[in-house]
């Protein structure tokens, strides 16, 4: 299935270009969530007529994601969390909680699905994730998962 970008997507392209994509990830992903139009002749004489405005919001956004950058560059999330004897926790540490953390700490929101952790967090100690801000702009944090007191 062939699509135009209207957004600058990481490992897939740049805005207006026309990319071969698979009919589910065409469909639902990309032409759902406004990232892309179906390859057509109108489409595509549309798109190049839009192509400086989807320029201009995209470097909008990536202005945004710098600022965001700039916020979090060298920040420590740290989160409380009930562990065993032998400091490993009850669960894990999951991206939602990470998003929650750093909107209660720093007032900056962050989707779930833009946190990538190198390992699964089950133990206590110092992690490290790399948040996606923009296709081009990517944050590295550190994550310290301390013992929180024991609830009674």
């Amino acid at each position: 299935m062939k699509v135009i970008l209207l957004e600058n997507i990481q490992k897939l392209g740049s805005i207006g270009e026309i990319i071969d994509v698979k009919r589910g990830y065409g469909r639902n992903y990309l032409i759902s969530k406004k990232k892309a139009l179906f390859a057509s002749k109108e489409n595509i004489k549309e798109v190049d007529k839009l192509k400086n405005d989807l320029n201009k919001k995209d470097q909008e956004k990536k202005k945004k994601a710098k600022e965001i950058l700039e916020s979090l560059k060298n920040k420590i999330c740290i989160i409380k969390k009930l562990s065993t004897e032998n400091n490993e926790l009850y669960g894990s540490v999951k991206p939602t909680e990470i998003s929650k953390n750093i909107l209660e700490e720093n007032k900056i929101e962050i989707k779930p699905s833009m946190i990538q952790l190198k390992d699964d967090i089950k133990t206590l100690g110092d992690f490290k994730a790399v948040i996606n801000l923009h296709a081009e702009v990517q944050v590295q944090i550190k994550i310290k998962v301390v013992a929180a007191d024991n609830i009674k």
